[in-house]
């Protein structure tokens, strides 16, 4: 049986607290308690309009993490110098428009090439791993390998919102997706909307080795808490 890693994203602790702009709930607690409940890994999003996590956030997490920590960003200069500073175990560069409520798709590698490739230079050169957070889209994934990416995140939102025959075809797109990467020398990761019922036809695909999932588990968090949240994913995951 293959080990996968799950990365909780905390993002949506921070969400909580900034929405009354106090100190509570603390992402660095929620972290911590993340990983008393088997989290391989935390992961965040430090967005470039600091709407959930903070740059005090980031700090501490990265200071005081005993597991892997993976920055989401956007492929910016502020955000690689932040990166190259705090130096997380990985950092997925994400596309990011400051009207959205979440993430809604994947990198375009095609458009601003240039740009993406000296980011991820600089950060491979700094000891960090970098992923490409794309859909699954073999074009995207021919990029990433080119552009020196050690992974890629497979956008799986299509296939969370999907149902009946919708569902199948955006599950074996990821599949497609995946053993396509494995071919270019890349290593595999998937997350976004995936959930405690929808995730399992996506855990059985081989070649996928982490999941970064944050809604659900911090969803369920509120009823039975982080640790019991956390648990509770991992077991789906190791069965």
């Amino acid at each position: 049986m293959k080990r996968i890693r799950l990365g909780v994203n905390i993002d949506h602790v921070a969400t909580i607290r900034e929405a009354r702009k106090t100190t509570e709930p603390d992402p660095v607690t929620a972290a911590m308690l993340a990983e008393m409940g088997g989290a391989d890994q935390i992961t965040f999003h430090l967005r470039e309009d600091r709407r959930h996590i903070q740059n005090r956030d980031a700090r501490l997490i990265s200071e005081m993490a005993q597991t892997r920590v993976n920055l989401e960003m956007a492929a910016s200069a502020e955000m690689q110098e932040i990166a190259l500073a705090l130096h997380p175990d990985s950092v997925t560069l994400v596309p990011e428009r400051r009207e959205e409520v979440t993430t809604e798709g994947g990198l375009n590698l095609l458009r601003g090439a240039e740009r993406f490739a000296g980011v991820v230079k600089a950060l491979r050169e700094g000891g960090i791993k970098v992923a490409a957070f794309i859909n699954p889209d073999l074009s995207q994934i021919k990029e990433s390998a080119k552009l020196g990416f050690d992974a890629i995140e497979i956008h799986t939102g299509e296939y969370a919102n999907a149902s009946g025959a919708e569902a199948e075809s955006t599950l074996r797109a990821i599949k497609d997706a995946a053993t396509s990467a494995v071919k270019y020398g890349l290593r595999v990761h998937a997350g976004h909307g995936l959930t405690y019922h929808n995730i399992h036809p996506v855990v059985r695909i081989p070649e996928i080795e982490e999941f970064n999932i944050g809604h659900s588990i911090i969803s369920r968090a509120v009823f039975v808490g982080i640790e019991r949240a956390v648990r509770e994913m991992v077991e789906l995951l190791r069965r």
